[in-house]
């Protein structure tokens, strides 16, 4: 897992651009650091002051000769730089340095890893290939030789890469099918520039970023809390390669960029999910044994490595089942190391989950870690935070899993497995109750629409208002901010947002992203292209490397999405039980308790005791603060938001929240408004 940057022009680039990116992600990749530039003589490999040492090596094609800053001012013009901080996970040793080179033509920056590239290693050795290293990058180089972009759909795992072909002269920007990890670019003014970097702060370190605000994302962020549901950013004219794409900059025989490029790529479509669903025929109970089997393998690829491995376990189903599964794993190899796992909990009962963790580590080979993430850091912290995660975010949950990679960093856990992702396909949200029903009532099935009613109504408590809201968001859902304004929901509010004044249009963008789905399955299609599971990527990719931690997704294995959205939606959720193929599958593996779960907590923290109690305060000044620092956008309005949530008046809002971190990033980024 890495960092990298790089800078494409059609002037000579100053190698100091790309050296102040690296340094501003130092912390995906404190292992390792190197640089790549291409004068007319041939390609100068560049070290870093955290260089790895090659002392007793043979020499590498792609081994720094000199250091950067003995670079600096060099005659030699370079149109394209690549730069990498490395996070060592497979093969600790130099000959996982990058950039690195494959046969003097093709040239890498990569962060992620590509699980089964064992297997493909096999493949390509029996057609002739030869690999120094026992890295997944020198797999990716040699692939790419053979099956082109065809590689990327062989390939199991997370990755962003940008590979540049020197004698082909064209530079490949590629992300992984789910976009687990982050690619983002940013086109220069007069389109004679490409910049690129895994962290959009990176841009910082170009005295030609003009930090502005980005109107419609900035408006979805605010009203509807979404983010990473497209191609732009908060920040006007950064744009990230979506997920299952990748696009192609050509350069002319010199290597340099000579086309002027619009201010946003044209991307390709490598990968399409909904074209890989087929109907399974299948019993329920077969169903759930082979997803059983998926999610054994895709567990035991994310288990490579050669570095301590954990968990991280909220007592919820899915992370419980990756704790289980993991443990099944150590056992069959007759491991006797005790298994990590790191929790964040709360001195707050109603949202405290340690009897559901308990239930999983009781009486096994566990060595827990506890986190109790508070108030009183959080807004020590929301500064930082804003840092780490390049744009405002949704909630303080996003801290606790701060806190949580935190203490794995400080146990010297390096790659932890996470249980992200398997709420979108196998419809663990409670909002997939509404497409479910709405779905039923489509179809005219009015039998089974009512027994599903009655039995989500005697199984999660479900009042009318309650049952109109997640209903008619599904069927009608220009009837949702009519319901709010009559039940008095404050998240269904817009007072408070000028949208003239930001330049936005005031739209429901969950329509376009066909969140207001008419099936289980149609959510789930829009739950993993953008309408949540994005941002939880995003969030977990930031927290995570903020402290040099790989964090992998079992639940996203390609093979497992494909298969459980290849299943009738009533094997994920009739009855109100939600990710029944699920709990069947994991029979005999996790506890009892677990599996008979109904209540969906989320990854929660104490928000709403911490707004209304000892940091009441502080939300005051800092709404205040993001009225003053928005210039309009954020009306006063929203101080009777938060008085009338303080007050019992409302029920509490994630709104509040936003504003407060709006704010922070207005101010931490600088942006100009």
């Amino acid at each position: 897992m890495c960092g990298i940057v790089g800078l494409v022009q059609s002037r000579s680039i100053d190698i100091s651009h790309v050296v102040g990116m690296a340094e501003l992600i130092s912390h995906r990749g404190p292992d390792d650091e190197g640089y790549v530039v291409f004068p007319e003589r041939g390609p100068v490999c560049l070290s870093g002051d955290d260089t790895a040492a090659f002392d007793g090596m043979n020499s590498l094609p792609y081994q720094p000769t000199v250091h950067q800053r003995d670079w600096l001012g060099n005659a030699q013009a370079s149109f394209v730089a690549l730069g990498h901080r490395r996070l060592s996970i497979v093969d600790l040793s130099p000959f996982g340095h990058q950039p690195m080179s494959y046969m003097d033509r093709y040239w890498i920056v990569y962060n992620g890893e590509v699980y089964n590239y064992i297997e493909l290693r096999e493949e390509l050795q029996q057609s002739g290939y030869i690999f120094r290293s026992g890295t997944d990058t020198e797999v990716l180089l040699a692939g790419y030789d053979k099956w082109g972009v065809e590689l990327f759909d062989r390939c199991n795992g997370m990755w962003s890469m940008v590979l540049y072909d020197r004698k082909a002269k064209k530079l490949l920007l590629a992300r992984d099918r789910f976009g687990i990890k982050p690619l983002y670019y940013l086109v220069g003014a007069g389109g004679d520039s490409l910049a690129f970097a895994s962290e959009i702060k990176a841009f910082a370190a170009l005295s030609t970023w003009h930090r502005e605000i980005a109107a419609q994302p900035a408006f979805d962020f605010l009203a509807w809390g979404l983010q990473d549901h497209g191609e732009e950013t908060l920040f006007k004219g950064v744009f990230q390669i979506p997920p299952g794409h990748y696009a192609v900059v050509q350069l002319d025989a010199s290597g340099r960029l000579d086309e002027t490029l619009e201010t946003k790529l044209k991307s390709i479509r490598w990968y399409d999910l909904s074209s890989r669903i087929s109907g399974v025929s299948l019993e329920f109970k077969d169903a759930a044994q082979h997803l059983r089997e998926l999610l054994f393998d895709a567990v035991r690829l994310r288990m490579r490595a050669d570095v301590p491995l954990g968990s991280c376990l909220s007592g919820g189903l899915d992370s419980s089942s990756i704790v289980c599964l993991v443990r099944a794993l150590l056992c069959s190899i007759g491991s006797v190391q005790p298994q990590r796992t790191f929790s964040s909990c709360s001195e707050f009962s109603s949202i405290d989950e340690r009897d559901f963790i308990s239930e999983v580590t009781r009486g096994t080979n566990i060595q827990e870690t506890h986190v109790f993430p508070t108030g009183e850091e959080l807004f020590d912290r929301i500064d930082e935070l804003v840092w780490t995660q390049d744009e405002p975010f949704g909630s303080g949950s996003i801290f606790a899993q701060w806190c949580i990679f935190r203490a794995v960093h400080e146990q010297d856990v390096v790659v932890m497995l996470d249980g992200q992702g398997a709420d979108e396909h196998l419809a663990g949200y409670h909002g997939f109750i509404g497409a479910r029903l709405s779905g039923l009532l489509r179809k005219g099935n009015l039998s089974e629409f009512g027994a599903e009613f009655r039995s989500v109504r005697a199984l999660h408590g479900y009042g009318p208002q309650k049952f109109l809201q997640y209903f008619l968001a599904n069927l009608m859902p220009s009837s949702i901010r009519p319901l709010g304004a009559l039940g008095g929901m404050t998240q269904m509010r817009r007072d408070w947002i000028d949208v003239q004044a930001l330049g936005a249009l005031d739209r429901d963008p969950m329509v376009a992203l066909g969140a207001r789905a008419k099936s289980v399955r149609d959510l789930s299609l829009a739950q993993l292209g953008g309408a949540n599971l994005q941002m939880l990527l995003h969030w977990e990719d930031r927290n995570s490397m903020a402290h040099s931690i790989e964090s992998r997704v079992p639940f996203l294995d390609y093979r497992l999405v494909e298969y459980v959205l290849s299943l009738p939606d009533a094997f994920k959720l009739e009855r109100g039980l939600t990710k029944r193929v699920l709990r069947e599958a994991m029979h005999g593996l996790v506890p009892e308790k677990i599996l008979t779960r109904h209540d969906k907590k989320g990854f929660l923290t104490a928000e709403e005791y911490w707004m209304k109690g000892k940091q009441a305060r502080q939300v005051s000044e800092r709404i205040d603060e993001a009225i003053n620092l928005s210039r309009g956008i954020i009306k006063p309005a929203m101080r009777e938001v938060f008085s009338n949530v303080l007050a019992g008046r409302a029920p509490f809002s994630y709104h509040v929240w936003r504003v407060i971190c709006f704010g922070a990033w207005l101010k931490k980024f600088q942006i100009r408004l």
